[in-house]
């Protein structure tokens, strides 16, 4: 669930509880075969049937709203199965082909469960996890960067489920989902991550784009150029920005493992300068705008002043940026950007779906090969 997604949820929830409202989360806890959302996906419903956020493409929500209503007066979670082969049941011939499971939630008071919305709202990295047995729904406990937050009753399913939380949230782009202890009992983990950074330099034409779609799809966007007509709100609403020049990059900003990074300065030197300073930094992606010939004389350049990139550091480095979209105007080269870098961060192979057999969301697991990347001095 995207980060607009979540706050949007958030909003209605705080607005409903200080109405004196109850509430239920509806969250897709398991999605076998094709289905229009994934794991992790929620949906609020309120007591008086309406509903925020959407669980499907319409064909799930009335009956999901039906179900909730029946948690709020119970008040006791429920995992529902809804299958989407069934035609019969839907009665709207959608043929999607699969089947998913919603865990119905009263929204309560509890420590636990204040801790993670606190961390929904929060944008922090946090993973509650969640028993799916009968005799466990009730339980829960939460995994943050600063420690664990309440108890299962089992030792050993406690254990496992503070371990694969961990796990979860050290990926690249961490996700939802229901994983299975080496006993056969299943524990729901559902997954916070912090918004995805993405700092641009360069305040240019097409910048703008880029900052803005970026934006769209829940980055934090920073950034960096000198030039202060460049670097103003007007042109960039939203996004964080550093009048800072090349020079003063070194020892001046420092970035995270959660970066991604774009160079798009359109000027040599202030692009060599902004290489060396991604190179050198933690920044997990590095985007060189330009033909693969203009990185290469970048490293020349970089060489000659007795910079030698790490292999490490040069495959960090995506040049050209982007995919082969056939991209020319400048709003069509931000969405060529942003395709590789949710591919990147998905880990999908980036190509078309046409003739794909199977359910869409597994070609998260096809991933790009990486290329080899330039060594210091070459021409390209």
């Amino acid at each position: 669930m995207n980060s607009a997604e979540t706050r949007t949820l958030l909003t209605a929830l705080d607005a409903a509880l200080a109405r004196g409202q109850q509430a239920v989360v509806a969250t897709v806890v398991r999605v076998r075969g094709s289905a229009y959302r994934r794991e992790g996906t929620r949906m609020l419903v309120l007591d008086d049937a309406s509903q925020v956020c959407m669980l499907s493409g319409g064909c799930l929500e009335g009956e999901v709203v039906e179900a909730a209503l029946s948690v709020i007066a119970s008040g006791v979670p429920e995992v529902v199965h809804y299958d989407l082969s069934e035609d019969a049941t839907w009665g709207l011939g959608l043929g999607c082909g699969g089947s998913v499971d919603v865990r119905l939630e009263r929204v309560e008071p509890g420590p636990v469960s204040l801790a993670w919305y606190a961390a929904l709202r929060d944008g922090r990295a946090a993973a509650r996890c969640v028993p799916l047995g009968a005799d466990g729904q009730a339980e829960e406990l939460l995994v943050q960067e600063d420690g664990v937050q309440g108890q299962l009753s089992d030792p050993d399913l406690h254990a496992f489920a503070v371990q694969a939380a961990r796990s979860r949230l050290a990926t690249r782009d961490p996700r939802a989902a229901t994983v299975t202890a080496p006993d056969g009992r299943e524990v729901f983990i559902d997954v916070n991550a912090p918004a995805p950074e993405l700092l641009i330099y360069g305040a240019g034409h097409d910048a703008q784009p880029l900052c803005s779609q970026a934006q769209a799809l829940g980055y934090r966007v920073t950034v960096v150029d000198p030039r202060s007509a460049y670097l103003t709100p007007g042109r960039f609403p939203g996004a964080v920005l550093l009048p800072l020049s090349p020079e003063e990059l070194q020892g001046g900003l420092e970035l995270s493992s959660r970066v991604q990074a774009v160079i798009m300065n359109h000027h040599l030197d202030r692009d060599r300068l902004c290489l060396r300073h991604a190179l050198g930094s933690r920044a997990a992606f590095v985007g060189v705008l330009g033909p693969r010939s203009r990185y290469a004389q970048l490293l020349s350049a970089l060489a000659e002043e007795g910079f030698e990139a790490t292999l490490e550091q040069l495959e960090r480095v995506h040049s050209p940026v982007g995919l082969s979209l056939g991209a020319e105007a400048p709003e069509e080269v931000a969405m060529s950007i942003l395709s590789e870098l949710m591919s990147w961060r998905r880990g999908a192979a980036g190509t078309p779906l046409n003739g794909h057999e199977g359910p869409i969301h597994n070609t998260y697991a096809a991933r790009r090969e990486i290329s080899r990347p330039l060594q210091t001095g070459t021409n390209g």
